[in-house]
């Protein structure tokens, strides 16, 4: 599933107000941090991601190990911040980042 340019800039303008969910700190790329990820995708959709390491290149393998292991598509990635995206079979209008901000 790739993303035109449209939808990436929509995605974008919605992700800028959210705050990140998921930090990755030390311990990596846990167990528990994959089904808090899986649990947080299936909510909302679109997610920003915070990954505290200090090495650019750690920081990027992080953020495609995330998005290989979830099924999900990276939308932006600033600095430390990681916005991905995988769309829910059935999405909460109460909790999906998508439909909130339509």
């Amino acid at each position: 599933m790739s993303l035109s340019p449209e939808q990436r800039r929509e995605y974008r303008a919605i992700a800028h107000n959210l705050k990140p969910v998921i930090i990755v700190g030390d311990k990596g790329l846990s167990e528990g941090l994959q089904d808090e990820l899986e649990r947080a995708l299936n909510d909302h959709e679109l997610l920003k991601i915070k990954v505290a390491s200090t090495d650019r290149e750690a920081r990027q393998e992080a953020i495609q190990a995330l998005c290989e292991s979830s099924g999900a598509e990276l939308v932006q990635t600033i600095g430390k911040i990681a916005v991905i995206l995988r769309r829910a079979k059935k999405p909460n209008p109460k909790l999906s980042n998508l439909l909130r901000n339509k």
